[in-house]
């Protein structure tokens, strides 16, 4: 795939979104691990494609079940997990703007956000995120159902996670529209 895109890749445990005032509180896997697993164990401990577990107070949505790469698409509220495929990522809009209607989504918990989000993989300590692969997610606030779903058509092998907003269609986010960055440096924790 070209980058187009922005991925985070997973080095073989789950990726994580934390609201990132409260990333300063995850510790990834300790230096003790697998002795003692740490905050990466307890998002290991997730089920299926999604789970929430709490980080500082607030709940964080781990991405569970492959440690697929992983991007956000704004114009579609949707995080989009390849587990194997060679899509363009400058058809991967239209790939999943067509994929959408036909995916058969499993409903997932329901997630407040109250601010901008971080996509990392789970094993990093917050000290680490800011150097390695993540991505900053600004959101509109406000209550998501969160559904996820896996589909495959020729050359494309994919989990789709989507964000409904208060449980209807997707929405523009604070200024108008989702946006989605990778700057490194970029994020506080």
């Amino acid at each position: 795939m070209n980058s187009e895109n922005t991925w985070v890749t997973s080095a073989g445990g789950p990726l994580i979104l934390i609201p990132q005032s409260v990333c300063h509180h995850w510790g990834g896997a300790p230096r003790t691990y697998p002795d003692d697993e740490g905050d990466y164990g307890r998002a290991c401990e997730v089920d299926g494609y999604v789970g929430l577990i709490d980080v500082g107070g607030v709940q964080a949505l781990v991405l569970g079940d492959m440690p697929a790469r992983t991007t956000f698409l704004p114009q579609h509220n949707v995080l989009v997990r390849e587990i194997a495929g060679d899509e363009d990522d400058a058809n991967l809009s239209a790939l999943v703007a067509d994929l959408l209607p036909r995916v058969e989504w499993e409903s997932g918990p329901t997630w407040t956000i109250n601010e901008p989000v971080v996509l990392f993989d789970s094993v990093y300590e917050s000290t680490e995120i800011a150097t390695e692969e993540h991505l900053r997610i600004d959101l509109q606030t406000g209550e998501y159902l969160i559904e996820a779903g896996y589909i495959d058509v020729p050359s494309e092998y994919l989990i789709l996670v989507r964000l409904l907003r208060d449980r209807l269609p997707p929405s523009a986010g604070r200024d108008g529209q989702p946006a989605a960055s990778n700057a490194r440096g970029e994020i506080q924790c």
